[in-house]
């Protein structure tokens, strides 16, 4: 974990997953913001909240790619909430420290590049599975289910959600067109 001295201040959080439609804290102020050197990518195993050890299903992290970028949403944190929000973030997120925190820096239309914090996976981790085709990731979200609920209900909450905000993503739309359709 970052050191909260460490924290961006006044504290914004990248969402690009799930924290887009269930942030689970007041938000402030919210952007489109942009982060480069990452893409959005079914690419870590979910064995607790999308899936189970037995049968894991797959969550959305930032993985790491020369030239890549991520399109998202900045979310800022209500002043005097930041330590209850970082408590909740933390115990949501590094659940099996599969992603680890990260400030990143951070592009929005008509404002200067600005600093977030975000999780990112671990590609060393156990639970990272950054080569499965999209085939292999329709058949897995169709299947899992965890303590949060279905796989395809993440995978459609994140998919409409970005459509809705116009932030485009083939591979979601792709995902969620097939399992739509059923897998």
């Amino acid at each position: 974990m970052i050191p909260d001295s460490d924290l961006p201040n006044p504290l914004w959080v990248f969402g690009y997953g799930s924290l887009l439609w269930n942030p689970g804290f007041d938000v402030a102020e919210q952007r489109l913001a942009r982060l480069d050197g990452y893409h959005r990518a079914f690419c870590m195993s979910s064995i607790h909240h999308r899936g189970t050890e037995e049968k894991p299903g797959l969550v959305l992290a930032l993985d790491a790619a020369e030239g890549a970028s991520c399109q998202g949403v900045a979310l800022r944190v209500m002043l005097g909430q930041e330590p209850q929000v970082l408590a909740e973030l933390r115990e949501r997120e590094l659940i099996s420290s599969a992603y680890f925190e990260a400030v990143v820096t951070l592009e929005a239309k008509g404002v200067e590049p600005f600093r977030a914090l975000a999780y990112v996976v671990d590609p060393d981790h156990v639970q990272y599975c950054g080569a499965l085709s999209l085939e292999q990731q329709a058949e897995i979200i169709a299947h899992a289910h965890g303590g949060r609920g279905p796989n395809t209900e993440y995978l459609f909450n994140t998919a409409d959600h970005l459509a809705d905000i116009g932030i485009a993503d083939p591979d979601l739309t792709w995902l969620a067109t097939r399992l739509r359709k059923g897998a």
